[in-house]
């Protein structure tokens, strides 16, 4: 049900995407959607607790190690290659919308979070699959911004973008 219903959330460290991501994922909710997210982390992670059964089974070289309860399952796995957004939309194949968080090298819709008082010019040119701003400052008289209060207006945007009801 995801395909066709990515979006890229980006901009520079300390720009405040995380805070919009939390924000847009509530307000998304709220409106009865089923919203998946997906974090891009070049650094690599280590997602279990050094100690735990789960971090335990991959450290002894599990390959794929699936933590399940009654009201969670997670995964991790081994890969080969940093995926891109494609490669991991079927994962997510339960949910209305992907909200991925980085991946600005990706050629997916993006809004980009910029302040003027952090950074001297934001990250993305008009020209880099940039449908949105969310701005304290109207950067592309082209395309939209949306102030840092208004998450609404944004997910308003967002949904008709979509073609979601």
């Amino acid at each position: 049900m995801s395909q066709g219903k990515i979006l890229s959330i980006v901009g520079k460290s300390g720009a405040g995407k995380t805070a919009l991501m939390e924000k847009l994922i509530r307000e998304l909710k709220s409106r009865g959607l089923r919203v998946g997210t997906i974090k891009h982390d070049t650094h690599g992670f280590e997602m279990d607790a050094p100690g735990k059964d789960s971090w335990r089974h991959k450290q002894a070289g599990s390959a794929t190690t699936i933590i399940s309860s009654p009201h969670r399952i997670g995964l991790v796995m081994d890969v080969d290659h940093d995926h891109e957004l494609d490669e991991l939309d079927p994962l997510l194949s339960d949910v209305d919308i992907i909200l991925s968080e980085g991946y600005k090298r990706e050629d997916k819709p993006k809004v980009e979070v910029f302040r003027s008082g952090v950074h001297q010019k934001p990250l993305c040119t008009d020209a880099d699959n940039l449908i949105a701003m969310f701005s304290d400052e109207v950067i592309y008289p082209d395309i939209p911004c949306f102030a840092p209060d208004d998450v609404q207006g944004l997910a308003d945007f967002l949904l008709n973008y979509l073609g979601i009801k």
